[in-house]
């Protein structure tokens, strides 16, 4: 870094990365002072990432001779653009804030000479690529690129040479592998006692602080509410909360005033929660690569964490590729009262075996109709048939209209005599509204 490459940094959560390229620049700032442009562009897929970066920044060069300034949505723009005004040496910034900053001609990025990535392959995807490749086209072309990351998937990795040069891959770990500290356990349970289950860990495990995932806005929001009805302090941090909630709720939980505190994945990257004991997975994620983050925000700086997965039968597919990502295979733990299949069983063969001798084959079907078929229809001339096709399709919808039309009479159940009460009465509209051709 200090000589200008390119690079590809891949390491576990918890290790520092943020701290490995901010100390790297601000030593390359301090040799050679700016005159106030923007030379350093961090970009993060989260605003919460950006501030915590931010801040980082500003303690690890806190008797250095440099300004910096943080850009993401959510807020008011005006003390934004005050800030940029003045000059900036270190920008942090998500990328959508930053282009209603460029649209606006309030941001100068012609004289950057460092872009750093942070979280590459979230802001590689498809999500934010279109973005990226927006505020490459402000940059000049020669500049030094930084991108670093806890996992790189191949597609990545190939998408990352469009914008590297000459680069060089650092890896700390073998590739998408989590971190040693942390346990992780999978409790199989039917998908409706997931709520039961997790208030049951809460409270029987006495648990201070727990980060839970929810794969939507609306679960979290749900499951939040649900934990307070259930004697828990929670609340649910997503993108649909406006950002001084988000930072209200965000810095409770830190500060141990908030014993639950329900995420989507704008969590799951990059956040430092301190000696965070406990992570779980109410929802599984699609995308394999975040149950690493979300399990990284425990286990940090060498500390221990737990990260626990309630897994439901539909899950079992999305464990698997987790597994398969990490090479190795989650403990599975049943819990007394919340049993649900087993997440990596499949269904019972015995079970299997009797489903099928119950269901019709296919092609028994197929025979059956053809039989039914030609009983009712018995072998007749084309001509004959097609003639009385109307005459029988006729009959059969009146024969159905009075069907209808007829009130239904439940079958007789032994032992019971059926009272006049029950007897079904026929529609009189009379009863309703008198005579309905009378004039009102």
């Amino acid at each position: 870094m200090l000589a200008g490459r390119d690079l590809l940094g891949a390491a576990q959560t918890g290790t520092g990365k943020t701290a490995g390229f901010a100390l790297p620049i601000l030593e390359r700032l301090a040799q050679r002072p700016g005159l106030g442009a923007v030379r350093v562009l961090i970009l993060t897929p989260t605003r919460e990432l950006a501030a915590q970066v931010h801040e980082d920044v500003r303690t690890y060069g806190k008797h250095l001779k440099f300004r910096s300034t943080l850009v993401y949505g959510g807020v008011g723009m005006q003390p934004q653009v005050d800030a940029l005004r003045r000059g900036v040496d270190v920008l942090v910034a998500t990328p959508g804030r930053l282009l209603d900053h460029a649209r606006q001609r309030t941001v100068n990025l012609s004289g950057v000479e460092i872009l750093v990535l942070d979280e590459a392959d979230r802001m590689l995807d498809m999500g934010f690529i279109h973005d990226i490749r927006r505020v490459l086209a402000l940059l000049p072309a020669k500049r030094q690129n930084l991108l670093f990351s806890a996992t790189f998937s191949d597609d990545i990795r190939k998408l990352s040479g469009t914008i590297l040069r000459d680069s060089v891959t650092v890896e700390v770990a073998p590739r998408n592998k989590p971190i040693e500290l942390v346990a992780q356990v999978a409790h199989p349970v039917a998908k409706d006692r997931k709520r039961d289950l997790l208030a049951h860990l809460v409270k029987a495990g006495d648990w201070r602080q727990v980060l839970v995932f929810c794969k939507t806005k609306h679960g979290a929001n749900r499951l939040a509410t649900q934990l307070e009805r259930d004697g828990i302090e929670a609340n649910a941090i997503h993108g649909n909360k406006s950002q001084n909630a988000r930072t209200r709720a965000l810095k409770s939980f830190k500060d141990g005033e908030l014993r639950v505190l329900v995420a989507t994945d704008i969590a799951a990257r990059g956040l430092d929660i301190e000696q965070l004991p406990h992570v779980v997975n109410y929802d599984l994620p699609h995308v394999a690569e975040d149950y690493v983050h979300r399990i990284g925000r425990t286990g940090r700086a060498g500390a221990s964490g737990e990260a626990v997965s309630l897994v439901c039968p539909e899950e079992r597919p999305l464990l698997a590729a987790i597994e398969r990502l990490m090479n190795r295979r989650v403990e599975l733990r049943k819990i007394e009262g919340f049993e649900g299949p087993p997440a990596h069983e499949p269904s019972s063969p015995r079970h299997a075996q009797a489903h099928s001798q119950h269901r019709p084959q296919p092609h028994a079907r197929a025979q059956a109709h053809t039989q039914v078929h030609a009983h009712r229809h018995p072998q007749q001339p084309p001509q004959a048939r097609s003639h009385a096709r109307p005459a029988m399709q006729k009959q059969e919808h009146v024969r159905a209209h009075q069907e209808e039309a007829q009130p239904r009479i439940p079958e007789p159940v032994p032992g019971y005599r059926a009272l006049t009460a029950h007897a079904p009465q026929a529609r009189t509209p009379a009863l309703l509204g008198g005579n309905p051709h009378r004039k009102r």
